[in-house]
C-alpha cells in the first residue's frame, strides 16, 4: 500500500496510524515515546519491573491494575512510582506496575504484534541491535503528542529518538521517512539534553518542576536494556 512504506526494510511513521501501517508488514516494531513512556519503561525494566502498558488515566485503570494483581502507578509525577523516569530508579525487581500514558502506552496496549520493543535515547542502540537480530524489516513508531483536542503533535523528542534507533540499523535500506528521522538525530546528538530542554514537551515538563526526567530523558546509551513486549507487560529481555 502507498502509506506502508513496504519497499524498504526501516520504515518510520508516526503514532496508531503510522503503527498500523508501517507495523503490520514488519518484522519488528519499535515504539519510542521519549518523553516519558518508553524512558520510564526502559528504567523499570531494567530494574526488573514487569511494566503493563494502559491508555486510560481513569478509574478503569485501576480495575485493570486489579485484574493483573498489579499496582497503578500514581498520577502525580511528584508521589510514588509514575510517569516520571526518575521515581523508577528505585523500582524493586518483580515489581508489577500499571502504567498509563494516551500515547506510548496507549500504542503499546493496542498493538497485536510477535516482536515489540520500547525504545528511547537511552537504549537506542541495544534496542536496534535486537530487532536487527530478530527481524529483517523494523517499523519505528514516534508515538508523538496530543494536542489538547486530541489531534496528534509531532513532537521533537519522538523524531529524535526514533532516529536514534534507525541510526543504529545500520545496512538497511532506509525508507525517506527514517533517512529524515536518522538526520534529525545526527543534527541533535552532540546537544540532546539542550534540544529537549528547549523542546515543547521538554519546557512544559520543567515548567511543571520535572527537568530531572528531561535530562534522565536525554542520556544516550546509557542502557543496554532491551524492553519486550511479552503477554500484555514490557519486561527485560529474557526475563518474564
Amino acid at each position: 500500500m502507498t502509506f506502508d512504506q513496504v519497499k524498504f526494510d526501516v520504515r518510520c511513521e508516526w503514532g496508531l496510524q503510522g503503527l498500523r501501517q508501517a507495523g503490520a508488514i514488519s518484522d519488528v516494531i519499535v515504539i519510542v515515546d521519549v518523553l516519558s513512556f518508553t524512558t520510564a519503561v526502559d528504567i523499570a525494566a531494567e530494574r526488573g519491573g514487569v511494566i503493563f502498558p494502559y491508555p486510560l488515566k481513569d478509574e478503569s485503570a485501576a480495575a485493570y491494575a486489579d485484574s493483573l494483581n498489579a499496582k497503578l502507578a500514581s498520577p502525580d509525577r511528584n508521589r510514588g512510582f509514575s510517569l516520571s523516569p526518575a521515581s523508577l530508579r528505585s523500582l524493586p525487581a518483580g515489581y508489577r506496575l500499571v502504567l498509563p500514558s494516551p500515547n506510548g502506552a496507549a500504542l503499546s496496549f493496542g498493538v497485536d504484534h510477535r516482536i515489540v520493543f520500547a525504545g528511547c535515547l537511552r537504549n537506542a542502540t541495544a534496542v536496534a541491535r535486537a530487532a536487527a537480530h530478530l527481524g529483517s524489516t523494523v517499523a519505528v513508531i514516534p508515538a508523538g503528542e496530543q494536542w489538547p483536542t486530541g489531534e496528534l503533535r509531532p513532537s521533537l523528542e519522538d523524531w529524535v529518538g526514533a532516529g536514534a534507533v534507525i541510526a543504529a540499523l545500520s545496512g538497511k535500506q532506509r525508507s525517506p521517512e527514517a533517512q529524515l528521522a536518522a538526520a534529525a538525530f545526527a543534527h541533535f546528538r552532540d546537544g540532546l539534553s539542550q534540544a529537549l530542554r528547549e523542546s515543547v514537551s521538554g519546557k512544559e515538563l520543567i515548567e511543571r518542576g520535572f527537568a530531572l526526567d528531561v535530562d534522565v530523558a536525554a542520556e544516550l546509551n546509557v542502557s543496554e536494556n532491551i524492553p519486550r513486549l511479552v503477554d500484555r507487560a514490557f519486561v527485560r529481555m529474557g526475563r518474564r
